[in-house]
């Protein structure tokens, strides 16, 4: 039986139970294709998944999305063939090879990279369900956008702009504020001496009325500040849990506002082939023609991966890291 290497882990805990391990190769099913992975991503879904957050069955192999060549098709598969070059959202994308069910596959277009694809595929998708289906961004409106320095920040800034909206990110540093503005905010605000002072520019900037949505993938650390921030009958999106999840709420306090409060995930907008064929072409169409800029802050190879986790979680990092095999 042929090996493989990838990053496996035994058992629920932090960065230290990542290990590169050699196991089974393995072989597509009649629907899937096996990919020769080039580059994977590395999310926060990846961490929330080791650390138990996302409970997984055990050992498991970290990863949701990568980018490489069709090494192998199953009986059934018709729309792909051997050498193609395909980006997937599937498990176990940390390793050299992935098999993939053949409705979350994607064909490349132009000459756009392996790495390009992989940073692109899941915070693109996600980010473009965010603006166009959990909220129908529209010209004019205010959006709020909390870490938007990071590399899902950096999309959604991006996104929104492209859409006309008025673009509010928070930052920590002036050196990632410069980024969220290069991406699209027109305003910025430091959050790191507190939210206070956030609400108070937010107020100043839409006469005292707040945003029309808040796009927030940080949790626990900005929820308040989010109910605070959007204006009356306007919409809460909760979409990560970067600082931890958002604590059990009393649904009585939306009612202050009116307020819309949603807790979308991008799998449930892609549960049939068509869903996803048409949001991950939107969103690598996009990035062919250069209307979405994917930031890559660091490609790390397979044997430092804990580091790449300990820089995502430690906030350490812009834009998207991607493992290269």
């Amino acid at each position: 039986m042929s090996t493989m290497r990838a990053v496996q882990i035994p058992q629920h805990g932090d960065s230290s139970v990542l290990a590169v391990a050699n196991i089974p190769k393995p072989s597509p099913k009649p629907n899937e294709v096996l990919v020769k992975v080039a580059a994977a991503g590395i999310n926060f879904i990846d961490t929330y998944q080791r650390s138990g957050l996302y409970p997984q069955k055990m050992p498991f192999v970290v990863g949701r999305e990568g980018a490489g060549e069709i090494a192998e098709v199953g009986a059934n598969v018709r729309d792909f063939k051997v050498g193609d070059r395909v980006v997937f959202l599937g498990p176990s994308a940390y390793a050299e090879y992935a098999a993939v069910s053949d409705d979350k596959v994607a064909k490349l277009p132009g000459s756009l990279s392996y790495e390009k694809a992989a940073a692109a595929l899941l915070q693109g998708m996600t980010g473009w369900s965010l603006v166009r289906q959990a909220y129908e961004v529209k010209a004019g409106d205010w959006v709020l956008i909390h870490a938007a320095a990071g590399g899902m920040g950096l999309l959604l800034c991006q996104m929104c702009k492209l859409l006309g909206a008025n673009v509010v990110g928070t930052t920590s540093t002036e050196a990632k504020a410069a980024l969220a503005k290069k991406a699209g905010a027109d305003y910025v605000v430091d959050y790191s001496q507190g939210y206070d002072g956030v609400i108070q520019k937010i107020n100043e900037l839409t006469d005292n009325k707040g945003v029309h949505v808040v796009l927030d993938g940080v949790g626990a650390a900005t929820f308040d500040a989010s109910l605070k921030a959007v204006r009356l009958l306007g919409t809460v999106i909760s979409f990560g849990n970067a600082s931890g999840a958002v604590p059990p709420i009393s649904i009585m306090r939306l009612a202050e506002k009116n307020v819309r409060l949603m807790r979308p995930t991008l799998f449930n907008y892609i549960t049939t082939r068509e869903d996803f064929n048409k949001l991950a072409g939107d969103v690598l169409k996009l990035v062919d023609e250069n209307k979405l800029d994917v930031n890559i802050y660091k490609e790390y190879p397979l044997e430092d991966v804990k580091q790449a986790h300990d820089d995502l979680e430690g906030r350490k990092t812009t834009g998207k890291l991607i493992l290269k095999l």
